[in-house]
C-alpha cells in the first residue's frame, strides 16, 4: 500500500550477499561489538542504526533483531507519541562509524525537504526546523541510545518531541510487561485508552509510565529491559489505538533545554548463551514435476559448523516414511547471514507425497508427480483473487458476499495542480474537455481493485489484462469455475457459466481501460478515493461509496444531519505520460487478439485504440515504441511494424535485457538475416549475465532485494524467461523459469518458508496484506511480495496482516506473471517425453 509501486520497482536493486561477519573493533566475548556490516553484534542479539529507511513501514533508525526475531524498530525522534503512516519523519544522513569505541551515529533532521508537501505520498510537516544526532554505544551487553541536538527545541514544542521505539506486536500478545511496580500483558487488541490532548488532537493513553521497562520477563528469548537514564519517565503505548497497523512504542520526551544528552536510555536485550539460528529446509510447498531440477536449500546459522545428512523420505500410504536418500548435502556456501547447504534429488521421479529431513527439521509434504502444476495452484488466482478483486461488482460466494456492489459512482475528473497521494497528480490542465468536479462517463464499469487498497492504476489494469491475454493465447485454457454477469454486476464465485474465466477477466479490464480511452481521448492516470480517511478502508468496498454520483450544483444534503453531504466519488487522474500510454496501448493490442470471437466490438476498439496510440507517439523514444511495434505486428502483421523492428536492431540489442522476451516473439516471424542474427547474439549474452546472476544465490534465481520482498519481481522475471526458453531453446534453459516458480512457492531465504501464493502448498500465508487483512485472513491465489530484508542482511517474513512490504497483493504482474507461470511450467514439462 502507499508508497508500492516505488519500492516495488526497486526490489531488484543492487545489494553484495554479505560475507561472514568479522568483528572490525578488539573482539569481546562479553559484550556488544561493531562487525563489518556496521551493526552491533552480541551472540544472538543485532542492533542496527539507519540501516532501514523506510520508517513508515517499520522499518527503520534503531533497529533490534534479538534470537532470530526483529523485536524492535523505527529508534528515532518523532513528533507524536504513536505515528501513523503520513506523519513526519526525519532526513537521514550518513551513517559514521567509531572503530575504536564501536559507536555508530547518523545526523537527523526535520524536516525532510525531499516529501515536505511533496513526492510520491506528501508529508504536511509543521514549522519546525530542529537537527539532532542518534549515536549507539556498545556498553557490555548492553547498549545505549543517546540524542544530541543541535540546539534546544522552541518551547512550544517541548512534550511533543521524543524518542520513540517500536515493539513488534504479533510476538508480544499474552506477553507480561513491568514497569517499575506496574505490571500486565500486552493485550491482544487496543483497548480505550484515547483521550484529546491539549493540543486538540487525539492522542493514547499510556498503558504504563516509568523508568524501568521490562519486556516479557518470563521468555529468554524475547526479555528485554529499558531503562531512562534520564529525569523522565519512559512511557509504553498502544499504537494500534490510533493506526489498525501501528505497534507498541516506548517513548520519552525532551526536556526544556535540552541539548547533550538530551535523550539517554540503556537497551539490555537477552542474548541466549551460544544462541544459533535453527537449521530451515526451504522446499516448494507444492512441489516438483518428475522432469525438473530439484533442490532442497538448507539454512544454517553462519556459526553452525555442524554437518548432518539430509534425508528425503517418502510418505507411505499406510503411514511412515521410506527413506529414498540419506546422504551429506552439498555445500554451497553463504549468502546474506546465513550459511547455506543443498541436497539435489532431481533423480526421483516416482509419484507420491515426499519430505526433507535435517537434524530435527522436517519439512511439509509435497508431491513428486508429472499434474503438480495441473490442479489447486493456478486456479485458486483465477477462481478466487480476481474475482474478490473485480470492481463496480457484488462478488458472492455462496453463503459468503466477499463484498458489495461498489464504486458505481466513478468517477469525478480531479482538481488540478493537485497532489493527492499515493503517486497521484493533477497538472496544470485536465487534458480533456472535462472541468475539475464534473463527472467522466463509462467509468462505472469494469477493472480490478489494486489490491491492498481500492484505487485503479491504469498500468496494473494493463498488466493484468496483457498477462492474461499472452496466458490464454500461450496455453487456450477455457476453464470455467465462475459466473460473471457484466449487465447485473454479479460475480458467483465457485458457479460456472459455460464462458473462459479468464477471458471474462480480460473482458472485465478492458472495460474499464477502454471506456476511460471512449470517454476522455486518452487513457486516465487512475481512480483514486478524494480522502485518506476512505483510502485506508479495511473490509467492504462498498462501505466507501453511496454508488450515486455527485451533481455539482445540486441539493446534496445529509438526511439525518440536512446539513450539505460531502462528495465521496473518487477522483480520476490524467497525466501525458507517453511510456504509461504505449504500456496501456500494447495491452490492449495483445487482448484484441483473444477477444476476437469472444467479443468481437471489444476487440476493434482495443485494436483501434492501440493503432491510435502508435501513430500519436511517433516521435517518442524508440526504445519506448519496440513492445507496442511487437504486439501490433504479432495481432496485424502489418509491415509498417516489422519495419520499425528491423530499423532498429541496434536499439533492440542494446535493450536486450529488457525487451529480450518481447521482440523475441517475433524472431521466427520477421525474415530478416541480420535482426535474426543480432537478437540471437543479444540474447546469448543475456543468458550469460541470467547464469553469472543466479550464481549468486543458492536458489538459482537472482535475488537482490531493497526494502520490499522480491517475489513479484522474481516471477517476471520467471514469466519472462518462459518466452526466451521457447523461442531460443538452443541458448536458453527452462530451468531459471522453474527457480522462480520455486522460489514462490516456498524456497526462499529466512525461516517462514510459507508459500507467496495464499492458500497454495501445505504451508502458505494465510495472513496476508489484502482488503480482509483486519480479519487476520487471506484471499486464495493472491500472491505477496513475501520474504523482505531488513537491512542490511536479514531476510524476514512476519506473520502480521499489517507490512504492505510482505503481506500486500497487488494487481498487475504480480497476480497475472503467477498464473502465467504456472501454466507454463504445466504446459511444458508434460510435452518433454
Amino acid at each position: 500500500m502507499f508508497t508500492k509501486r516505488i519500492l516495488a520497482a526497486a526490489c531488484l536493486t543492487f545489494l553484495i550477499g554479505a560475507s561472514p561477519v568479522k568483528a572490525q573493533v578488539k573482539k569481546n566475548t562479553v559484550g556488544m561489538v561493531l562487525n563489518n556490516l556496521e551493526y552491533l553484534e552480541y551472540q544472538g542479539v543485532n542492533v542496527m542504526l539507519a540501516h532501514d529507511f523506510y520508517p513508515e513501514g517499520h522499518q527503520g533508525g534503531v533497529g533490534i533483531i534479538q534470537n532470530g526475531q526483529r523485536t524492535a524498530t523505527n529508534g528515532d525522534l518523532r513528533l507524536e507519541p504513536t505515528p501513523g503512516q503520513w506523519s513526519p519523519i526525519p532526513k537521514v544522513g550518513k551513517r559514521v562509524i567509531d572503530k575504536a569505541t564501536g559507536e555508530v551515529s547518523v545526523r537527523m533532521e526535520y524536516p525532510n525537504p525531499e516529501i515536505n508537501r511533496k513526492g510520491f505520498n506528501p508529508i504536511i510537516y509543521p514549522d519546525l526546523n530542529f537537527a539532532y544526532t542518534i549515536r549507539v554505544q556498545p556498553v557490555g551487553k548492553a547498549f545505549k541510545i543517546i540524542i544530541d541536538l543541535d540546539k534546544a527545541l522552541p518551547d512550544d514544542w517541548i512534550g511533543r518531541v521524543g524518542f520513540n521505539i517500536e515493539l513488534f506486536p504479533g510476538i508480544l500478545f499474552g506477553k507480561s510487561f513491568y514497569m517499575d511496580k506496574q505490571f500486565g500483558i500486552f493485550p491482544q487488541q487496543a483497548n480505550g485508552q484515547i483521550y484529546k490532548s491539549k493540543y486538540g488532537e487525539n492522542e493514547v493513553t499510556p498503558i504504563a509510565t516509568g523508568k524501568k521497562l521490562t519486556i516479557a520477563a518470563e521468555s529468554d528469548a524475547q526479555r528485554m529491559v529499558i531503562e531512562n537514564l534520564k529525569d523522565s519517565n519512559l512511557q509504553l503505548l498502544d499504537g494500534r489505538a490510533k493506526h489498525n497497523n501501528g505497534w507498541f512504542v516506548v517513548r520519552s520526551l525532551i526536556a526544556k533545554g535540552a541539548v547533550k544528552n538530551a535523550i539517554e536510555w540503556l537497551v539490555t536485550p537477552n542474548a541466549i548463551a551460544g544462541w544459533q539460528s535453527s537449521p530451515v529446509v526451504q522446499v516448494s510447498q507444492v512441489g516438483y514435476h518428475p522432469l525438473q531440477q530439484k533442490m532442497a536449500v538448507i539454512e544454517l546459522d553462519k556459526h553452525d559448523k555442524r554437518r548432518l545428512q539430509a534425508s528425503l523420505l517418502r510418505v507411505n500410504e499406510n503411514g511412515g516414511f521410506e527413506t529414498i536418500i540419506k546422504a551429506a548435502p552439498a555445500d554451497w556456501g553463504d549468502f546474506l547471514r546465513y550459511h547455506y547447504l543443498r541436497l539435489d534429488f532431481t533423480s526421483i521421479t516416482r509419484p507420491g507425497m515426499y519430505v526433507v529431513k535435517y537434524g530435527s527439521y522436517q519439512t511439509e509434504p509435497f508431491q513428486i508427480s508429472k499434474n503438480v502444476f495441473t490442479t489447486d495452484v493456478w486456479q485458486p488466482t483465477l477462481e478466487y483473487f480476481l474475482p474478490a478483486q473485480m470492481c463496480h461488482m457484488r462478488v458472492n460466494e455462496k453463503y459468503r458476499v466477499w463484498h458489495g456492489l461498489c464504486h458505481m459512482d466513478d468517477a469525478r475528473m480531479a482538481p488540478i495542480d493537485s497532489n493527492h497521494f499515493d503517486g497521484y497528480i493533477q497538472g496544470h490542465s485536465t487534458l480533456t474537455k472535462y472541468k475539475p468536479g464534473d463527472n467522466v462517463p463509462y467509468l462505472n464499469r469494469g477493472a480490478w481493485h489494486d489490491a491492498g487498497d481500492f484505487d485503479l492504476r491504469v498500468e496494473s489494469q494493463a498488466e493484468t489484462v496483457h498477462g492474461l491475454s499472452l496466458a490464454y493465447e500461450q496455453f487456450k485454457i477455457d476453464y470455467d469455475n465462475t459466473t460473471i454477469d457484466q449487465t447485473n454486476h454479479l460475480v458467483e464465485i465457485q458457479q460456472p457459466d459455460g464462458k473462459p474465466d479468464i477471458l471474462q477477466q480480460i473482458e472485465h479490464g478492458l472495460l474499464s481501460i477502454t471506456g476511460g480511452y471512449q470517454a476522455m481521448g486518452r487513457f486516465y492516470r487512475g481512480v483514486i478515493e478524494p480522502t485518506i480517511r476512505q483510502y485506508v478502508l479495511l473490509g467492504d468496498a462498498a462501505n466507501l461509496t453511496d454508488n450515486k454520483p455527485f451533481v455539482t450544483n445540486a441539493k446534496n444534503t445529509d438526511p439525518i444531519l440536512n446539513t450539505p453531504a460531502p462528495a465521496d466519488d473518487r477522483w480520476v487522474f490524467t497525466e501525458d505520460n507517453p511510456a504509461r500510454t504505449i504500456q496501456t496501448a500494447v495491452a490492449l493490442a495483445a487482448a484484441s487478439r483473444v477477444m476476437k470471437g469472444y467479443n468481437d466490438t471489444l476487440s476493434a476498439q482495443c485494436l483501434q485504440i492501440a493503432q491510435q496510440v502508435w501513430k500519436d507517439n511517433s516521435s517518442a523514444n524508440a526504445s519506448r515504441r519496440i513492445p507496442l511495434a511487437v504486439e501490433l505486428y504479432i495481432t496485424t502483421k502489418d509491415k509498417q511494424y516489422s519495419d520499425f523492428l528491423v530499423a532498429n536492431t541496434a536499439v533492440i540489442a542494446q535493450g536486450i535485457d529488457y525487451n529480450g522476451w518481447m521482440v523475441s516473439r517475433t524472431i521466427n516471424l520477421i525474415d530478416d538475416a541480420n535482426y535474426k542474427r543480432t537478437i540471437t547474439d543479444g540474447v546469448r549474452k543475456l543468458y550469460t549475465k541470467i547464469q553469472q546472476q543466479g550464481e549468486k544465490t543458492p536458489y538459482g534465481v537472482p535475488y537482490e532485494p531493497s526494502i520490499w520482498g522480491a517475489g513479484w519481481g522474481i516471477q517476471n522475471f520467471g514469466y519472462k524467461q518462459y518466452f526466451l526458453y521457447t523461442n531460443f531453446p538452443d541458448i536458453f534453459s527452462d530451468d531459471y523459469m522453474l527457480h522462480s516458480i520455486n522460489f514462490i512457492l516456498g524456497c526462499h531465504p529466512g525461516s517462514n518458508t510459507s508459500s507467496f501464493a495464499s492458500g497454495v502448498g501445505a504451508r502458505s500465508m494465510t495472513t496476508a496484506y489484502g482488503f480482509n487483512r483486519a480479519d487476520w485472513s487471506y484471499i486464495p491465489g493472491g500472491i505477496a511480495s513475501g520474504t523482505a530484508l531488513i537491512r542490511p542482511d536479514f531476510p524476514e517474513l512476519l506473520k502480521w496482516p499489517y507490512l504492505w512490504q510482505q503481506g500486500e497483493y497487488v494487481l498487475g504482474g504480480g497476480t497475472s506473471d503467477y498464473l502465467f507461470l504456472i501454466m507454463a511450467a504445466d504446459n511444458l514439462l508434460n510435452k518433454k517425453k
